[in-house]
């Protein structure tokens, strides 16, 4: 349970980063590293953010950072996140050999601008489709799922993050830090039906995925407020944010209103006047897997 009913509301930090993108489109390393930092330290309370990962990882610890790079190059989250996230982990006395930057294909990992590594000395960059990886051979069963999950997240991993893009999705209303593990399993076609709920919300609650995710961090650079999953040069905008959590479900909630803010000033209906609100929210605060509500949410921002 990532939250408690009693206990004060679950906190949300949003970063923004000014200048961090520049007029060609990429991003200022420099800023990201600063962003990154100072989020981890506001959301964990502790003055270095290499501090702040030692009070959610073990150093025993083999951590996966599950990125989404379905999108491409242009919508997809940045490596320059992942491996700056990946330093910070290693400065937490967690070996880099422990450290997996990891998604559904090597392609798709490329085409966002990876560069993979299977290195059994280093940090490891590399996909499900990575000869030695693949899925589990027994379905996993839990509620309305019904998958095989990669095995990078079965075996390899004992603590994940979910280090998503955020962006408008056509089915779900918006596909965040939650839905990132549709990216885990070998059939995610199949919960996209009567708007991706309750099978968002049913695949984080399987244990392969709760009882490993610690962090949720929302890549809102450049946000696709309308028509995603796929990029639109007209319906992105560069927000220059990262979302950061422990509750996975209050970081999407947030990001949801940052999507809902930007369609308003637009001139664009909301998601709820397109009929394709998050549901799958409202199902995961019932789970108790944590909070989606206003009233419940602390959001602390900064900026650098």
């Amino acid at each position: 349970m990532y939250f408690d009913r009693e206990m004060s509301k679950s906190k949300v930090v949003v970063i923004k980063g000014t200048g961090v993108i520049g007029r060609d489109g990429e991003v200022d390393g420099t800023k990201i590293a600063a962003m990154m930092a100072l989020g981890i330290r506001h959301l964990t309370g502790e003055s270095e953010a290499r501090d702040g990962l030692i009070r959610l990882f073990s150093r025993r610890d083999r951590v996966g950072i599950k990125v989404n790079t379905i999108g491409g190059p242009r919508i997809s989250t940045r490596p320059e996140l992942s491996l700056t996230l990946a330093n910070i982990l290693s400065e937490s006395e967690i070996s880099r050999n422990n450290i997996v930057i990891w998604d559904r294909t090597n392609r798709e990992l490329r085409a966002a601008g990876y560069q993979l590594s299977d290195s059994s000395t280093g940090l490891k960059v590399f996909a499900t489709d990575t000869a030695g990886a693949g899925y589990e051979t027994e379905l996993v069963s839990h509620l309305n799922i019904g998958s095989l999950f990669s095995t990078i997240q079965t075996n390899f991993v004992t603590a994940s993050i979910s280090l998503a893009i955020l962006k408008d999705h056509g089915l779900a209303g918006i596909t965040a830090g939650m839905k990132n593990y549709f990216g885990a399993i070998h059939n995610p076609n199949k919960y996209h039906d009567t708007h991706c709920d309750p099978y968002i919300a049913e695949l984080f609650d399987t244990p392969a995925v709760k009882k490993k995710h610690r962090l949720s961090i929302l890549d809102a650079l450049l946000v696709q407020y309308h028509r995603g999953p796929s990029y639109h040069s007209q319906w992105a905008y560069p927000c220059s944010r990262l979302i950061f959590s422990l509750d996975p479900v209050a970081a999407d909630a947030v990001g949801w209103r940052l999507v809902e803010g930007l369609r308003a000033n637009k001139g664009l209906p909301s998601l709820q006047e397109e009929g394709r609100p998050p549901a799958y929210l409202k199902t995961a605060e019932a789970m108790e897997i944590g909070r989606s509500a206003v009233e419940d949410i602390q959001i602390t921002e900064d900026e650098v």
